[in-house]
């Protein structure tokens, strides 16, 4: 199999669909197998993307946050089984260990999310918040914890942050000085820092801009729509904001495998399904562990794999470990995808390919749509539908607009929604923007296997 081949195919005929703009790098036992760049850094389609260009992280930053607790564990400034408290009193949830917050299992309430913090600061007084007041805002909210500690994996930044925090605490310095003198200086990671751009500013054009896809095309995500969290959220650590280079990732790699930073067995536990109070090893649909900072699985055929995804409106990550084999795939995405069907294609294709799978067709929405369609009955799917109100994604109404139909939806961020519904067989319908397949019925939608009548 000719990995590279393949892997610049699936990448070209994703950038062609609109599934992909950014870099890749795959390599085995340390030697790159496959390395490219596509597309532009920037709105303007002025700047090349390059192999050595500078993306943010977004939530692959956890691991080096983890990283950095469990240099502070080897110092003894800490057990991963202290009370968060004992650092911090003034935290409200009681028995919230250092571990539950490295495995979202801390049971802070379900609505806790940073946009819920750090938007209304920006949009409302046009300032960033530090990471330092995260607990000032816990505190405020007046919440009650959804769980106990240690029964529910909930997925959360806001965890992360509160570590940042205790690494402030403990080493005395600044979070972003510590990843740097602790972690990515030793490990010759020369373009790598935490940085604050929106904040500071852009200190070098090789950084990305993050695109974010709206009706007059692309935006940096800073000033699109949803620039109250990119903007608002750009004082936080721990859970975001390293910017890296795909070589810097592999160096993080190499540096791991030969236990620069940390050993062998503090990555063993790092890399640790977390065990739920009830027993049970925690895993999602996908058969997926989390340990410290790391997504962990257990393949039968390719062994121990460590990963992490991470996203920001306009920003897809992806880094991938396979311990067992020495593998690393990654890749870094800085647009909105035009087209998700390609872009999920891409993922899908790439990771096959690191497992020695032949990788399926690129296939776009456009691929599949009914080229000249009979519009006659369109006008009779018109109308509002029922839905469920807490439903993380609803379509409250069908109408016409130019002569195509439309969907008015309520996302899972709680906004307005419009969008062109493409036909993809009779009565069938699907959109660029998502995976949605809409099939219309007599007096009835369905969707997600659900069917709602007309209102």
């Amino acid at each position: 199999m000719d990995k590279h081949s393949l892997m610049e195919k699936i990448a070209r005929e994703a950038y062609e669909k609109g599934g992909f703009n950014g870099v890749w790098l795959y390599a085995e036992k340390g030697e790159i197998v496959s390395n490219g760049a596509i597309g532009f850094r920037d709105a303007e389609n002025k700047l090349p993307m390059e192999v050595d260009t500078i993306f943010e992280m977004a939530s692959v930053t956890k691991q080096f946050t983890a990283a950095a607790v469990m240099l502070l564990v080897r110092e003894g400034k800490l057990s991963v089984d202290d009370l968060y408290t004992k650092y911090f009193p003034e935290y409200p949830y009681e028995g919230v260990t250092v571990r539950h917050l490295l495995t979202h299992t801390s049971g802070m309430p379900d609505d806790f999310e940073t946009d819920t913090w750090v938007a209304p600061a920006w949009e409302n007084e046009h300032r960033i918040p530090p990471c330092s007041e995260i607990l000032r805002f816990i505190i405020e909210s007046g919440e009650e914890a959804s769980h106990k500690p240690g029964e529910v994996f909930r997925y959360t930044d806001i965890g992360y942050c509160l570590l940042a925090n205790l690494v402030e605490k403990l080493s005395g310095i600044k979070f972003e000085d510590f990843l740097k003198e602790r972690i990515f200086e030793p490990t010759g990671m020369d373009d790598t820092n935490i940085l604050h751009t929106r904040r500071d500013g852009r200190p070098s054009d090789r950084i990305a801009r993050n695109m974010v896809l709206e009706e007059d095309g692309f935006v940096p995500s800073d000033l699109s729509d949803a620039a109250g969290y990119v903007v608002g959220s750009d004082g936080l650590n721990g859970c975001d904001y390293a910017y890296t280079t795909v070589f810097d990732m592999l160096r993080w790699d190499r540096a791991l495998r030969e236990g620069k930073v940390l050993t062998l067995e503090e990555q063993a536990i790092m890399y640790t399904p977390v065990v739920l109070s009830n027993g049970e090893e925690y895993t999602d649909e996908d058969g997926e562990g989390y340990g410290f900072g790391w997504g962990v699985i257990r393949d039968e055929e390719h062994g121990l794999i460590v990963r992490h995804s991470g996203g920001m409106p306009g920003l897809n990550t992806w880094f991938e470990r396979f311990i067992d084999e020495d593998r690393v795939l990654l890749f870094f995405i800085n647009r909105e995808a035009e087209d998700m069907r390609a872009c999920g294609g891409f993922w899908d294709g790439m990771m096959a390919i690191a497992r020695d799978e032949e990788p399926e067709p690129i296939v776009s929405l456009e691929d599949i749509m009914v080229k000249d369609p009979d519009k006659s009955n369109w006008e009779s799917f018109c109308g509002k539908y029922e839905h469920p109100e807490d439903d993380d994604f609803t379509i409250e109404e069908l109408y016409m607009k130019d002569g195509e139909l439309y969907a008015k939806a309520i996302d899972d961020d709680g906004d307005d929604l419009d969008f062109m519904l493409c036909p993809i067989g009779e009565n069938e319908f699907g959109r660029k923007g998502g995976f949605l397949k809409l099939t219309i019925g007599e007096g009835c939608i369905t969707y997600s296997e659900h069917t709602f009548k007309k209102l």
